[in-house]
């Protein structure tokens, strides 16, 4: 059991890695088509030779589901991150932020501090020395903000009963 386990989590981190190279290459060539770059992506032998057809289908639908969301995201950095204004976060940054913010605050297909961790993970390996740190306090407020937005709102359902 605590392979496969082990299996499984490589294969998520290996798709949430290939999505945030792909989101990366687009913030950098904005005037590329979605679908047709992210198959040239996919089936570039020389990045994904050795990755299984199920993390290919992962990234795929991660990176198109993350940039179909993309302004919410930034939305919701606007409102998270004073001062800053999405576009003045390092690419590489932004994009693993979209991406686990996505993923672990959005759609809550893991838990938060896996999410925090899983971003932290992502920025050792492909953001500067800084990285890490920054990522994971803008995750954490992410978070934080996110806790107090469902609680004002479950507050307000009930002022309405």
């Amino acid at each position: 059991m605590r392979e496969y386990i082990g299996k499984k989590f490589d294969s998520l981190h290996r798709s949430r890695e290939l999505a945030l190279q792909f989101l990366f290459s687009l913030e950098i060539n904005q005037d590329q088509d979605f679908n047709t770059a992210l198959e040239l992506f996919i089936n570039n032998d020389e990045l994904t030779h050795n990755d299984k057809p199920e993390v290919k289908e992962r990234c795929k639908k991660l990176a198109y589901q993350v940039a179909n969301r993309k302004n919410e995201i930034d939305s919701l950095l606007v409102r998270i991150i004073t001062g800053w204004r999405p576009e003045r976060i390092d690419i590489v940054d932004r994009t693993i932020l979209r991406l686990m913010i996505f993923e672990g605050l959005i759609i809550k297909s893991l838990p938060v501090k896996s999410a925090m961790s899983e971003a932290k993970r992502l920025a050792e390996s492909f953001g500067t020395k800084d990285s890490s740190r920054f990522i994971s306090g803008v995750m954490f407020k992410a978070s934080k903000f996110l806790e107090a937005e469902a609680l004002r709102e479950l507050e307000a359902t009930f002022e309405q009963k």
